[in-house]
């Protein structure tokens, strides 16, 4: 009898982020690998800076959604 392998899949490294702003704790979802400045709703503080790969976060991540 032969038996498989098992197959491995490749899984991406980005992700999407629940954070909270430093100034007025208002949370929101942001990308990990944001290409273009992503800024509070209700404040308007930067949260995110894109960097050439994974973005700067600049907020207090709360969660991570797989």
């Amino acid at each position: 009898m032969v038996r498989k392998e098992r197959v491995l899949y490749p899984r991406p490294k980005s992700m999407f982020l629940l954070v909270r702003c430093p100034s007025c704790k208002t949370e929101r979802v942001v990308y990990s690998h944001a290409t273009v400045p992503t800024k509070c709703d209700s404040c308007g503080e930067i949260l995110t800076e894109p960097s050439g790969g994974r973005a700067m976060i600049r907020a207090e991540i709360i969660k991570k959604m797989d």
